[in-house]
């Protein structure tokens, strides 16, 4: 079982400002949920991380994004809960929850561009003022006629 109180001290990477000690990252084996056969029953292959946002040691900026993110991922005592079980070895599972963790990490590292609101060109509006007319006279044309020839 693997668990988040073995001081391991490695730390892993999110981007140049951002580094994640091993220590921060609490995992659990568990068992998997679903079909197995024999063999679920008896061995823990899932893994359940817990990252406590607010007593890490990442920046405030990067907490405040996190904890701003509508992720049913974090709880809302600002805890991230990741449940990785694809897999039939713990190694894996495990590797799939810190990459699952990471990209979480990741996305409030990014900072969107703002978007600058734009205006169609005055020649865009006219063409699109003309095919407008245009495509309504031939509408027009596909109605009943008078009957007055």
């Amino acid at each position: 079982m693997v668990t988040g109180s073995e001081e391991r001290n490695v730390a892993i990477k999110i981007s140049n400002k951002m580094v994640i000690l091993d220590s921060e990252i609490e995992m659990t084996a568990v068992r998997s949920q679903g079909a197995g056969g024999q063999n679920v029953n008896k061995v823990s292959s899932a893994v359940h991380l817990r990252f406590d946002i607010n007593a890490s040691s990442v920046s405030d900026i990067y907490k405040t994004r996190l904890l701003a993110l509508s992720d049913h991922r974090i709880t809302k005592e600002g805890v991230v809960v990741i449940k990785a079980q694809q897999h039939r070895s713990q190694e894996k599972n495990r590797q799939e929850a810190l990459d699952r963790l990471s990209d979480i990490l990741t996305s409030v590292t990014v900072v969107a561009k703002p978007r600058v609101p734009t205006k169609p060109s005055r020649r865009a509006q006219t063409r699109r003022m003309d095919e407008k007319t245009l495509r309504g006279r031939t509408k027009a044309l596909r109605g009943k006629g008078s009957m007055e020839d």
